[in-house]
């Protein structure tokens, strides 16, 4: 039989590695891919070399892929990182490097493969947002803006393909238990005044990490939304990722931004 193809960016660690190998032994033929490493064999999983701000870098590794193995099912969109940092302490540079890898990164992956699918009238696209996505994030403006974007940009884009057959997705995590903390940027400027503030959220996500679902739970999820015939646009994981939202509906905006602040010790 011939396997169905993915195609999964940041497939070397945490919940991108997690997926690959979950598909790889669920019957999918999978490519990963890593801007560290060069091309490689891991396992049943084909990894290829590939920067997601680099146009050239992507032409080539979905060219691969489709030289390889004649077509691409699924994409997904797992490549990004995290900027630590209250918003004056980061440079205007990280933040344009954040929206570069987290937004503009999908961005370029969608643009490659869609006409294949489009062509094919067939297809997945599931982009991992984040709950950050859904509730901005103090500490983590920039990686809060580009998880927003992302949002709006993958409803959009559902809305604009669904007619051509293909399906676009978004993952909204919660905490899992990932290397994201160790794999962070710090911001560039520090300021002293932020110290105090600035020890506790770094205590907080990191216990948040550490007490975070299982990468192996958003696995199975992608392999649920690649095999559904009619797949929803938002799917939501991790227990922080549903209550949350929902608290933030349910109560006044001015006592849930006085929740936030209180939690996270900002007064």
């Amino acid at each position: 039989m011939i396997k169905p193809v993915a195609l999964i960016t940041g497939a070397s660690s945490g919940l991108g590695k997690a997926t690959a190998e979950h598909l790889a032994r669920t019957g999918w033929r999978v490519f990963g891919t890593s801007r560290r490493f060069r091309e490689t064999a891991s396992g049943n999983i084909e990894m290829l070399q590939l920067d997601v701000c680099e146009d050239d870098s992507i032409a080539n590794c979905v060219d691969t892929v489709i030289e390889r193995a004649g077509t691409i099912d699924v994409l997904v969109n797992n490549a990004g990182f995290v900027l630590n940092g209250f918003v004056e302490e980061c440079t205007l540079a990280q933040a344009r490097s954040v929206m570069e890898t987290n937004f503009f990164g999908v961005v370029r992956m969608t643009n490659a493969v869609l006409p294949h699918m489009r062509t094919r009238r067939n297809g997945r696209i599931i982009n991992i947002s984040s709950l950050a996505g859904l509730i901005g994030s103090p500490y983590r403006a920039f990686y809060s803006a580009s998880k927003y974007a992302l949002e709006g940009y993958t409803q959009a884009l559902n809305a604009e393909v669904r007619g051509f057959g293909i399906y676009v997705s978004m993952i909204e995590p919660g905490f899992f238990k990932t290397g994201i903390v160790q794999a962070a940027v710090n911001a560039g400027q520090p300021i002293e005044d932020y110290n105090h503030q600035r020890a506790y959220v770094d205590a907080y996500f990191g216990q948040g990490v550490r007490h975070g679902s299982e990468p192996a739970r958003l696995a199975r999820l992608v392999e649920r939304i690649c095999r559904s015939s009619r797949p929803r646009l938002r799917y939501r994981i991790g227990p922080d990722s549903v209550w949350l939202p929902r608290l933030q509906t349910l109560l006044p905006k001015r006592l849930f931004t006085l929740g936030v602040r209180w939690y996270f010790k900002l007064d």
